[in-house]
């Protein structure tokens, strides 16, 4: 009955740090759509750039749902590697993120 209390809590804990990230992603997202509309000259002359985030935000939407699923599933397991993915994910939006800001 212990473990299984635990491995709830657990559950728990991983589902906030998941709805977190989908929270930065939004509002990421909600930057860089103002961004585009302050300046469309950069984006005119970048638009792989620009298609390469959003390809890289739907596929980091993707992952975080997948993720959650297993999570649902699979709760001991997965805790780490939900960690490991959110630590990832974070780093990889942040450097796409870093190379959009250094093109403006």
């Amino acid at each position: 009955m212990q473990s299984t209390i635990y491995n709830e809590r657990k559950k728990i804990s991983v589902l906030k740090i998941i709805k977190i990230v989908i929270a930065v992603l939004v509002v990421i997202v909600i930057e860089v759509v103002i961004v585009k509309e302050k300046s469309q000259q950069f984006f005119l002359e970048v638009p792989v750039k620009v298609e390469v985030f959003i390809v890289v935000v739907v596929v980091v939407v993707v992952v975080v749902v997948v993720v959650k699923v297993i999570v649902s599933v699979v709760v001991v397991v997965v805790v780490v590697v939900v960690v490991v993915v959110v630590v990832v994910v974070v780093v990889v939006v942040a450097v796409v993120i870093a190379v959009i800001i250094s093109y403006i």
